[in-house]
């Protein structure tokens, strides 16, 4: 992924957070000679190794898993993303020199993919993933809740993936690169619109000239 000195992202906390509030990863590696993509929800394990460690899992239906062949997988991960128009921007008003463009944040996570069959640890990485993603709910489901002999049905039709990440690669286009005061033009235009993206994608922007990137 081409990265330009404005939108290095190089803090991993933030990386991290990113994946883990916009977990369905696109997986993509190489199969049979050809390039395969899946998507995954992966939970990000922060502890394992200096990149962290995804696990999900994939239906024994699909081939993936029979053909990773120690091959090199790379996880995208999307975050927040919105069109940027350059009505927003005091700058048109003085010159006129703007154009449109679009700003998002994403990480991608390298890491060679292996399969897993073992139940116990299946087990384990569906109860962690949804613990994960029933914390918010009032009542939060856990695997448990259904019976033991359907947990097992289930447990025989999927096979775990886990991906070491040895690399991690990350972007954020938050205007950087544009004058300051089409950068706040910026900010308040996402603030105004309608869409939770583009909130967020509003928050990413002035959270960055805080930091003063």
């Amino acid at each position: 992924m081409y990265v330009s000195t404005h939108h290095q992202q190089s803090n991993r906390d933030d990386i991290f957070s990113l994946m883990e509030t916009y977990p369905l990863g696109a997986w993509v590696c190489q199969a049979d000679g050809a390039l395969v993509a899946n998507h995954v929800p992966f939970l990000l394990d922060r502890a394992r190794g200096p990149f962290g460690t995804l696990i999900g899992h994939v239906s024994r239906a699909n081939p993936i898993w029979r053909n990773l062949h120690g091959a090199t997988s790379v996880v995208m991960f999307q975050g927040p993303q919105a069109y940027i128009t350059p009505n927003w921007y005091p700058s048109k008003q003085e010159h006129g020199k703007v154009v449109p463009t679009w700003d998002y944040a994403v990480a991608h996570a390298h890491g060679i993919a292996r399969p897993i069959e073992d139940g116990a640890w299946m087990l384990d990485m569906l109860s962690r993933l949804t613990s994960f993603h029933e914390a918010r709910q009032p009542a939060p489901w856990r695997v448990d809740d259904a019976p033991a002999s359907y947990v097992d049905k289930l447990l025989r039709a999927i096979v775990g993936i886990e991906i070491p990440i040895d690399r991690l690669d990350a972007k954020l286009k938050a205007s950087q690169d544009e004058a300051m005061q089409d950068r706040h033009g910026t900010v308040m235009g996402l603030q105004r619109s309608a869409g939770e993206a583009e909130k967020a994608m509003g928050n990413l922007v002035m959270r960055a000239i805080d930091a003063g990137a």
